[in-house]
């Protein structure tokens, strides 16, 4: 058996931080951030909320598209690099609140890439026959974690959460293959230091923002296209399919200019690429899911339809999916 996607949700919190609001606390205008980002708003967390919330909420819309009850989970698997603590896991938070009793759960960090790597995963678990249907979800609250005096990163981040649930079908349907990379030696290029056993929480951990994230934003654009390009390029190779015959590119909402390097290389057409990062920002691991449900909302998922997604992350991370809807 293989698996197949049955149902979509996504959940963004209703406070946002504009352009505008980014020019009153640091040097910057909103149109140098339209210009090399493509960004516009942000949504950003209540003080107090866990990320756990928000994969509920996403989790909860998912269910109700599948028409499956949260009791007949047999996994959950959430993507993320921001827990709600070091442990537990997101997931088991997760299945608790939403009453998955029989639910076996973890967490993924693979960054922005950490969707595809959990879909990857419920993926080969209902292969494996570890389960029949399962729910996976990325969710982030990363404002928690960026520095509102760096520029060049502070721009970029927004907080969500998106899930789908995944129902065993016959092998050759669904999701037809799934591709995984990473390079640990360019782990420099998007990290966050402090709060780890590198660099345990501290006084100066804190008073130097060393838990929010760091990245090398050329560089990091560099690797992004070619990985992207490279990993959606293998995708489709492995099923024999062109660029012409996919109804739908769902790239990792990091960077306008990314998306559109990416299409361009791929020699994909505008209309097929979905792009929401002007509404949302990076929102990491879940900004795949959460423009899946933005998809299917407007009518872009339709039966039959076939879907790549693809991502891009620290680690250095990279993955890409061939859905069949």
């Amino acid at each position: 058996m293989g698996s197949k996607i049955i149902g979509v949700g996504m959940h963004a919190p209703p406070k946002k931080l504009t352009n505008e609001d980014l020019e009153k606390i640091i040097d910057t205008s909103d149109s140098w951030i339209i210009e090399r980002t493509g960004i516009k708003v942000r949504r950003i967390a209540e003080p107090g909320a866990a990320t756990s919330d928000l994969c509920v909420e996403a989790a909860r819309h998912a269910l109700e598209d599948a028409g499956v009850g949260a009791e007949e989970l047999d996994f959950i698997l959430v993507g993320t690099c921001t827990p709600d603590m070091p442990l537990p896991s997101v997931a088991c938070f997760t299945q608790m609140k939403i009453g998955a009793r029989k639910a076996f759960a973890v967490d993924l960090n693979a960054a922005c890439s950490g969707f595809l790597y959990a879909l990857t995963t419920g993926d080969a678990l209902i292969r494996a026959g570890q389960g029949k249907t399962g729910l996976v979800v990325g969710g982030e609250i990363l404002s928690t974690v960026t520095d509102y005096t760096d520029r060049g990163t502070c721009i970029l981040f927004g907080d969500g959460a998106g899930a789908v649930v995944l129902s065993e079908c016959p092998d050759g349907e669904g999701i037809l293959s799934c591709h995984l990379h990473s390079d640990g030696t360019l782990w420099e290029l998007i990290h966050a230091p402090g709060g780890g056993t590198v660099h345990p929480y501290s006084p100066e951990v804190d008073e130097k923002w060393m838990h929010a994230i760091r990245m090398s934003g050329n560089e990091v654009y560099k690797h992004a296209v070619t990985r992207l390009v490279e990993v959606s390029q293998e995708a489709l190779r492995h099923n024999g399919v062109d660029i012409s015959e996919v109804s739908l590119f769902v790239p990792h909402q990091a960077n306008k200019r990314i998306l559109d390097g990416v299409a361009k290389r791929l020699g994909i057409s505008e209309e097929k690429v979905f792009v929401n990062v002007s509404e949302y920002g990076n929102t990491s691991a879940a900004s795949i899911p959460i423009a899946l449900a933005e998809a299917k909302q407007q009518g872009r998922l339709r039966e039959g339809d076939l879907l790549l997604m693809a991502a891009f992350g620290g680690g250095l991370t990279w993955g890409s999916a061939l859905v069949r809807m």
